[in-house]
C-alpha cells in the first residue's frame, strides 16, 4: 500500500484535534504530504438563497482570514517534524468541498475527527464524516474521541 498525500480536514473542533495524531502519525510513517483542510461553511449553498449583500460578504471574508490565521499556527509544535505540509481554506458545504479537494488533489487517505451532533443540527447539517465515507474516492479513516480515560 502506498500513501503519498494525507488530507486533513478539520473544523477545529476536540474531535478534529483528536484526528490530528493519527494523521500526523499516518504522514510520519509513510513520508506523506499532509493536507490541513478547513471550510468556511457558505449557508447560501445550505438555504438555496442568494444574499448579495457587501455586508455577507464581507462576513466570509473576514470568516477566512480568520479560518487561515487559526490554520496557520494549528499544531505548530506538532508538525515541525513534517516535511511537506500544505494548508488550504475554501468555502462551501464541508463534506462536498472535502470530495471535490480529494478528488483533484488525488488525496490517498483522509483523516478526519467525527463529532456527535443531535437535535436540530444533525437535522440541518448531518454528519460531514458520514457523508465524506460515504463519497470520497479514496479509504476515509474517522477518528472518534474515547470514551473511556486511559
Amino acid at each position: 500500500m502506498e500513501i503519498k498525500k494525507i488530507l486533513f480536514p478539520t473544523d477545529f473542533s476536540e474531535g478534529s484535534s483528536h484526528a490530528f495524531q493519527y494523521a500526523i502519525d499516518l504522514a510520519k510513517r509513510y513520508g506523506a504530504k499532509l493536507y490541513l483542510l478547513h471550510i468556511v461553511y457558505d449557508i447560501a449553498k445550505l438555504s438555496g438563497w442568494s444574499i448579495p449583500h457587501q455586508s455577507v460578504d464581507k462576513m466570509y471574508k473576514d470568516l477566512e482570514e480568520g479560518a487561515k490565521k487559526e490554520l496557520d499556527g494549528y499544531g505548530l509544535d506538532e508538525l515541525r517534524s513534517l516535511k511537506d505540509v500544505e494548508r488550504i481554506v475554501h468555502k462551501g458545504v464541508p463534506y462536498e468541498e472535502i470530495v471535490k479537494f480529494s478528488n483533484e488533489n488525488k488525496i490517498d487517505l483522509i483523516v478526519m475527527g467525527t463529532l456527535s451532533r443531535k437535535g436540530i443540527e444533525k437535522m440541518l447539517f448531518g454528519s460531514t464524516a458520514a457523508q465524506v465515507v460515504r463519497y470520497a474516492p479514496c479509504p476515509v479513516l474517522t477518528v472518534r474521541i474515547p470514551t473511556y480515560k486511559g
